[in-house]
Parts: structure tokens; sequence; C-alpha cells
């Protein structure tokens, strides 16, 4: 069941830069609702993940670039699968390319959020996220 109303939740971040899987976890935890984070350093490892887990994560947080299978490979077959398509998708990187902004929302993710070079911008963009997620949680079909 997703999480609601401030409530803990299960994230996985597709992210291949380890020092940017650090930063988010740190900001979400400083948030105090995370319950687990699951890392994946590129879209084939997510999805192996997602197919083999008995629970599926409450959020995903998805770089774009990234080795053997990029972000946005994998936003088009999560949003094509139907146990995985409910799994809100936020797209965290460093691209504000127009053409990969768009391309992102085509490929239905839920938010894009550029990463900002600043530490503090970084944190509170992660945050943001956080918020974002506990937004749209009520929307969230139930298992």
């Amino acid at each position: 069941m997703p999480a609601q109303d401030g409530k803990p939740y299960d994230v996985l971040v597709v992210e291949d830069d380890p020092g940017d899987q650090l930063l988010i976890e740190e900001a979400l935890t400083a948030e105090g609702r995370l319950r687990s984070i699951v890392r994946a350093p590129d879209g084939l490892a997510a999805l192996e993940h997602l197919r083999s887990a008995e629970r599926h994560p409450d959020l995903i947080m998805l770089d774009l670039n990234m080795p053997r299978m990029g972000g946005a490979e994998l936003l088009s077959i999560l949003k094509t699968d139907d146990r995985l398509r409910v799994i809100p998708v936020v797209v965290l990187t460093t691209s504000s390319a127009p053409e990969d902004i768009s391309d992102a929302y085509r490929r239905h993710a839920n938010a894009y959020v550029i990463k900002p070079a600043d530490f503090d911008e970084f944190t509170q963009a992660v945050q943001n996220i956080d918020t974002f997620y506990n937004a749209i949680a009520a929307q969230i079909p139930q298992d």
C-alpha cells in the first residue's frame, strides 16, 4: 500500500552516479518518511529488480543518462507494463534540454526535476519530490 499523509514509503533510485545516489538518500532521509531505498546503477538493473521484487516501490527516481539501459528506455518499459505503470516516476537529471523534458512527459513521467549543482538546492529539489509524492499518494491505486 502506498504511503499517504506523510507515512513512510519505499523508493527505487535509478542513478549511476554514487555521489548523487548518496545525496538523494540523505535528502529523503532528512524528511523522516523514507522506509527503504533501493539503488540501481542503470535501467537494466532497475528492471531486473522490479520484475523480481515481492513488493514494488512507492516511487521511482530516475536519471536519464546511464550505461546499459538509459532512463528514457526504462520509462517506456515501465509505463507499458500493467504491473509497473502505476508506480509514479520522477525524472531527476542534469539535462535541461527541452527535447529531453518533452520526451520524458511523452513517455508518461509524473514529474521532471533538473538536478541543481549546488548541494543545498539539490537537497531542496529532492525534498520537493518527497512533497510531490505525498501530494499524489492518495491518487495512486492501492494493491
